[in-house]
């Protein structure tokens, strides 16, 4: 609400209040005056037969008398029926006068009867006018668009404050340079882009990088989310968006940020069901509206999703978004200016190393990393430290993966001792695995759903490039089923419990990826199988069809199998040929419940290490 709406509401509830008191006023000083004195009618006869009595007045109806005594005093009475009573007062000289009936009583009293219903009326009409014109008006602005202006950013974000994107920050740094200095473009030819469609994971800094745009741009920015044009009402929608860009020409050159745009841009349906679809109806006017008849000089869309498969192709084509910056999860160097912006208002030790805090954090996007240094400093609160160590940004980063400790959980020794045998099967296969990532830390605390973990540090490249060889692969599948493998060695095929489910998952999901996606099978070849559709109301990419015969779904079953009978026995030979190693790390972490990596480099070098066969 403005400064000056505010004004004329506290003018108009002062001017309501002054009515309501004059007439009140007016009806208490239009009647009688209320006397603090009375008489009864019968002293009021003995004053007047002793002669005390000067002159008396009486009401037009002859019910009330004003009796005023010779010392100046004055009595109210209440006056019976009685046709005596002036004789009486003429018998003892008494002056007798009668008040005058008031011509407009019965105007005076229908208007004190209507006044109060008519107050309540005009008091009912300035709230619903009030509501009509504020932002939570659903009856009279359905059609108005809630997008929230600013004419002068004050965002209080530049791209100084976006780190780890550098690529996406250099593309919208143009967009602002055009909104700048559009002469230096237009003079050779270049016209200004549309639109731009930030993609990316959650949490990796779209909104943010919107944010920064506005900040630098200092240009009216228009911002709305995707899910504001959609409504229940049939046209509210295209309604808003045609406001929106009414609005926006007016200001121009502007910058217009959708927020989450998948909510009102999703591929358009079959048509299939009938009825009149709103979300596609808002979409159809935002497509007019971006690349229409009428050109929208100066205006440039911004817009972000984490969901760009699910965008219409109409929306994504030259001339609507000209640009799609990729606002990827950051690198390590990336990460490492990431946490130095958010490291800063926080009091950190001298062993916090924020450049082993990012190689510890592979994958960690932008939110991830504001939200591990906030989790350490809420741990150094709690312990009542003074500042951030490193050992809180450990267990943060321990907390953010896989959840608090359960330390107040009492484990019997042969809990422990399981668990500790099934967490030392997976680092040691790890460990002695040629080309997989290197071990990280070990522990048997319970946290989350899991009895234990193995943490591994995944290789940067193989992070950044998403590219995971065949020899990788079945030393995953080896590392997952080391755990189950260790029980089995230790306590016999008969003492094997559940804990390996999730491994077991793991390993299935792998080894069919591979033959089916992959084309990592020897006997199949080269190909991929299975061809992925999509519900014609949901999206795309939601079901996978069968496209291959029942033989060739058998030999994939047994392609499979080949694969996890493979790497259970490449780990299994791991672990026989080095259990004095594996008996030695289970009862380390019987001990002290965690181990860290350079505590394990400590024990192979220490021993007599087989290495696992290369594949």
């Amino acid at each position: 609400m403005s400064k000056e709406n505010k004004k004329w509401r506290n003018v108009g509830l002062y001017a309501i209040l002054a009515v309501v008191v004059v007439a009140l006023a007016t009806a208490f000083l239009d009647r009688p005056q209320e006397q603090q004195s009375s008489w009864k009618y019968s002293q009021f006869i003995n004053e007047v037969e002793g002669s005390r009595v000067e002159r008396v007045q009486l009401s037009a109806d002859r019910t009330q008398a004003i009796a005023t005594a010779r010392d100046g005093q004055r009595f109210l009475v209440n006056l019976p029926n009685d046709p005596q009573l002036v004789d009486i007062l003429s018998e003892n000289r008494v002056d007798i006068s009668v008040v005058p009936q008031s011509d407009d009583s019965f105007w005076f009293r229908a208007i004190s009867s209507l006044f109060f219903p008519v107050l309540l009326l005009v008091g009912l009409f300035f709230l619903l006018r009030r509501a009509s014109s504020g932002p939570g008006s659903q009856a009279m602005n359905f059609g108005k668009s809630k997008a929230r202006v600013q004419m002068e950013p004050q965002t209080q974000v530049t791209f100084a404050d976006v780190a780890g994107i550098e690529q996406a920050k250099l593309e919208l740094t143009e967009v602002v340079d055009f909104l700048k200095n559009g002469e230096r473009f237009t003079a050779i030819g270049a016209k200004i882009p549309k639109g731009v469609l930030l993609v990316g994971p959650p949490g990796t800094g779209k909104t943010l990088l919107a944010k920064a745009v506005a900040g630098e741009a200092g240009v009216p920015f228009f911002s709305i989310s995707g899910s504001e044009f959609v409504e229940m009402f049939v046209g509210v929608g295209a309604s808003r968006v045609r406001d929106l860009f009414e609005q926006a020409k007016q200001s121009a050159p502007c910058i217009v940020f959708i927020d989450e745009i998948d909510a009102v841009g999703r591929q358009r349906g079959a048509g299939l069901g009938g009825g009149n679809d709103e979300r596609e109806q808002t979409l159809n006017q935002l497509l007019t509206e971006m690349d229409g008849f009428e050109g929208n000089t100066g205006i440039i869309i911004v817009a972000a999703t984490n969901r760009p498969d699910v965008l219409d192709s109409a929306l994504l084509r030259p001339g609507r978004f000209d640009r799609q910056v990729v606002v990827d999860r950051p690198d390590f160097s990336g990460r490492a200016e990431i946490l130095s912006v958010h490291a800063q208002g926080k009091t950190l030790a001298k062993d916090v190393d924020l450049e082993k805090i990012a190689r510890r954090t592979p994958g960690f996007t932008g939110a991830d990393l504001s939200n591990l240094l906030n989790e350490a400093a809420i741990l150094a609160a709690r312990r009542n430290l003074t500042e951030i160590s490193m050992d809180e940004v450990n267990d943060a980063i321990d907390r953010v993966l896989a959840g608090p400790e359960k330390k107040n959980r009492v484990m019997s020794e042969k809990r422990k001792t399981l668990v500790a045998y099934h967490e030392a099967g997976h680092a040691l296969v790890g460990a002695l695995m040629p080309d997989y990532d290197p071990v990280q830390k070990i522990s048997i605390i319970p946290r989350g759903r899991a009895g234990g973990l193995t943490w591994f540090t995944p290789s940067e490249d193989r992070m950044e490039s998403g590219l995971y060889s065949r020899s990788y692969l079945q030393n995953q599948m080896a590392v997952a089923l080391g755990g189950r493998i260790a029980e089995e060695i230790i306590f016999g095929e008969e003492e094997v419990t559940t804990g390996a489910s999730n491994d077991l998952q793991q390993v299935a999901r792998v080894a069919r990826q591979m033959i089916t996606r992959f084309g990592m099978s020897d006997r199949l070849g080269p190909v991929a199988l299975g061809r992925q559709s999509g519900n014609v109301f949901m999206g795309r990419d939601i079901a996978s069809d069968r496209d291959f015969s029942d033989t060739t779904a058998a030999t994939i079953d047994e392609e499979v199998t080949q694969l996890v009978e493979r790497a259970y026995q490449r780990a299994k030979d791991v672990l026989v040929q080095n259990r004095p190693i594996l008996d030695k790390l289970a009862a380390m972490l019987v001990e002290k419940e965690t181990v860290e990596a350079d505590e394990l480099q400590e024990i192979l070098n220490s021993s007599d290490v087989k290495m696992a066969a290369i594949v």
